[in-house]
């Protein structure tokens, strides 16, 4: 992970442009696949994204007419036995997942059921339990922020005791992420700046933790500078079909960054704000990002610094002292934020989000660290360093 060794995986077939949807049959066929389920939510059906897909699909002679629409926001494991009982019912042979995070993460668990057999998903759970090859699933995001197309991880709870299962396995990895701009043009202002937001930090948090590698630096590096020059314009000229597909490029070069050299003290704050106040995870990864990074600095200085490379251009970077670069990288990052605060109303502060009271925020700091993304963070976490960075974005 760190020194002269490192690891870098990803075997997704990325199909991506104008026409990334037309070029889904060809990718059917060469997997044997003829009668695929769509799995998406009612969110993107109403949008009439599932048609979209469905005439691209029968412009190149596929009938995807089996369709379960019913993912919750917040997938679970009932959910997803119901959509393998489907599955089967209908002799299907292949999974087409439409939507954001929570389709995508459902449609790979639904996935292990299919294949494996049963109903009984919290059998699976846990890190390298699949030992098999899936059947064929192909992810087509409506987002440009999760990068779960490319990602091997999925998170569902259990629908009897609440918890969140993690699902983690090179199998889980699906076979095809279509990336068509045609999915993403009908995303409201607020969720574009948010799941832009979502991806640039799991970028930097790629860039500057201690998994980093020269494989997965070059692919933050490349999500950053397409993140900062495109997501402002998008919300300026939201049918920038140009545009659009460089954030949904952005988002599943960043996947691949961070799925390769993971995340730190963003994610797990993140993560702990999201399940106690449900705050979408976009909204919390943009409203921390600059505090963290500041917490860093004393261990990640020059990466950091490096940073505004990509968010600023060479010949700024370089009209920069190097011993400033890492606060002007961060400065960047909040006159972005300020950007999407004026375009968007993205929160730029916990306290501008509405949700997150100030007397939770020893709450948040004490279960933050207990998740597994501190591991990688290049600074150690102590619950008073914890509740320090929470109190500066309040």
């Amino acid at each position: 992970m760190t020194g002269r060794y490192f690891e870098f995986f990803c075997p997704v077939k990325i199909v991506a442009g104008a026409l990334a949807l037309e070029h889904v049959p060809y990718e059917l066929a060469a997997r044997s696949a003829v009668r695929p389920l769509i799995v998406t939510d009612r969110g993107v059906r109403g949008a009439k994204l599932v048609e979209v897909v469905q005439a691209a699909l029968e412009s190149g002679g596929v009938t995807a007419d089996l369709v379960f629409d019913d993912v919750p926001q917040d997938s679970s494991t009932a959910a997803v036995a119901a959509i393998a009982r489907y599955y089967r019912d209908h002799g299907c042979d292949s999974l087409l997942a439409i939507g954001g995070g929570s389709v995508i993460d459902t449609a790979k668990a639904v996935n292990i059921l299919v294949s494996e057999g049963g109903d009984d998903l919290r059998a699976y759970a846990g890190t390298n339990v699949l030992k098999h090859r899936l059947k064929p699933l192909f992810v087509l995001p409506t987002t440009s922020g999760t990068g779960s197309e490319v990602t091997n991880i999925s998170v569902v709870k259990d629908a009897d005791s609440g918890v969140k299962l993690p699902f983690m396995s090179q199998y889980l990895l699906p076979d095809v992420a279509v990336l068509d701009p045609r999915l993403t043009l009908g995303l409201p202002p607020f969720f574009t700046a948010a799941t832009a937001m979502d991806a640039m930090t799991h970028a930097v948090e790629a860039f500057i933790c201690l998994g980093k590698n020269p494989v997965s630096d070059a692919y933050a590096l490349a999500a950053i500078q397409k993140i900062s020059s495109n997501v402002v314009e998008v919300l300026d000229n939201p049918s920038d079909k140009e545009r659009r597909l460089e954030l949904s490029i952005a988002a599943t070069m960043a996947g691949i960054a961070f799925s390769n050299s993971m995340v730190g003290l963003v994610h797990a704050l993140g993560h702990t704000i999201g399940a106690m106040t449900h705050l979408p995870h976009g909204v919390c990864m943009s409203v921390l990002l600059p505090y963290v990074l500041e917490f860093n600095l004393p261990a990640s200085k020059a990466a950091i610094g490096q940073l505004l490379v990509p968010l600023s251009g060479a010949e700024a970077y370089a009209k920069v002292p190097e011993s400033e670069r890492a606060r002007a990288a961060i400065a960047k990052l909040r006159v972005l934020r300020d950007a999407l605060w004026s375009r968007a109303k993205l929160p730029r502060t916990l306290s501008e989000t509405g949700r997150v009271k100030r007397e939770l925020l020893p709450d948040i700091a004490r279960a933050a660290l207990d998740d597994g993304a501190l591991i990688m963070n290049p600074v150690d976490v102590r619950y008073e360093d914890a509740l320090r960075v929470l109190e500066r974005a309040f």
